[in-house]
């Protein structure tokens, strides 16, 4: 399942904060979209993530950013 994380307009920590957040409730197999809209929350999610042991990739998309956050 992918859960969706809007964190677009959130000043850090807020993405960060979202994602941690949505990352505890994830299930095993689910895939998080943490959609932010700045190069410093896409740089700390996807980090934060990695610290994290989890997988993350990240997409441009329409003047945003989608970091897809996975469990390995």
């Amino acid at each position: 399942m992918s859960i969706v994380v809007d964190a677009r307009g959130l000043s850090c920590p807020g993405p960060v904060m979202e994602t941690v957040a949505a990352m505890a409730r994830a299930g095993a197999g689910d895939t998080l979209e943490v959609l932010v809209d700045s190069a410093t929350a896409r740089d700390n999610v996807a980090r934060t993530a990695r610290t994290r042991g989890w997988n993350a990739d990240i997409e441009a998309r329409s003047g945003d950013f989608v970091v897809k956050v996975w469990k390995p």
